[in-house]
């Protein structure tokens, strides 16, 4: 298939982005984003989207911007390109890094190509590894691409972290969930709560499917039914092998967190 990279954009406060307002975000890394995949103009768990940006732009500069607003630039956004594409929105402060200046936050769109994510099934290694300020998805996170890259030297595809007390928390640039064989079990640490973990996670209250949020460690592998790693391009990923445990096929949890995911309904920015 053939994609004509001028569909997409790259845009501040609503315009098309310049030199000017790039180059000061270069190497910027004090500023928090939302990942999103747009199909036919339309987008699943835009409120939960919303509520990330406001909460995340409350904690690291005391202010917020209007959720209209938000959502003008993501129509703005959403309207030059195809119907279907991944979209980042990233919020920053004009004032830059390593100052305590407030200035009224601005936001940085970016569209590419749709995406779905790899097929698996994945194999994860295992690193003791906490995450700054674990409920922000923040920028500037080295540590997410040194680790995965680890994983991939170790003949892994990616890594799962564990957190002080050897608790798995969430992997690279993914959340976590397992399997008991009757219930979605998510794990019980400090992470990132993702949007597509919240739409799952809604929508099978929805659908009478029964989970439940509890420490998972290492040694609970062996009882689990199956595993999976999800973000904002997919619902589910199995994963066959965590560390030196392999983890059996799940067809029927996969087919779960994808139907729950579908039972989300796209809405208009």
């Amino acid at each position: 298939m053939l994609i004509h990279m001028e569909n997409f954009v790259t845009q501040v406060n609503g315009h098309s982005a310049t030199t000017e307002d790039l180059s000061p975000l270069a190497f910027a890394g004090y500023a928090h984003f939302t990942a999103m995949q747009v199909r036919d103009g339309r987008i699943r768990g835009l409120d939960l989207h919303l509520d990330r940006l406001r909460n995340a732009s409350e904690e690291m500069f005391g202010r917020v911007l209007p959720d209209e607003r938000i959502r003008s630039y993501l129509r703005t956004a959403i309207a030059a390109g195809p119907a279907d594409l991944s979209l980042t929105a990233t919020v920053y402060s004009p004032a830059g890094e390593f100052t305590v200046a407030e200035a009224e936050p601005e936001v940085l769109i970016r569209t590419g190509p749709p995406a779905t994510g790899p097929g698996g099934p994945l194999a994860l290694v295992t690193v003791e590894h906490e995450r700054a300020l674990p409920g922000i998805k923040h920028v500037g996170e080295v540590s997410k691409t040194y680790y995965m890259r680890q994983a991939a030297e170790l003949g892994f595809d990616d890594a799962a972290f564990l957190d002080r007390r050897g608790r798995f928390s969430e992997a690279s640039i993914w959340n976590l969930a397992f399997w008991d064989g009757t219930a979605v079990v998510w794990p019980r640490a400090e992470m990132l709560r993702g949007t597509t973990m919240g739409i799952v996670s809604r929508q099978l209250d929805h659908l009478g499917i029964p989970q439940h949020t509890r420490e998972v460690t290492p040694d609970d592998l062996p009882s689990l039914s199956g595993a999976v790693v999800m973000n904002s391009w997919t619902p589910g990923v199995p994963v066959h092998r965590i560390g030196s445990t392999p983890l059996p096929p799940a067809p029927t949890f996969l087919e779960t967190l994808h139907r729950a995911y579908q039972a989300e309904p796209l809405t208009t920015p």
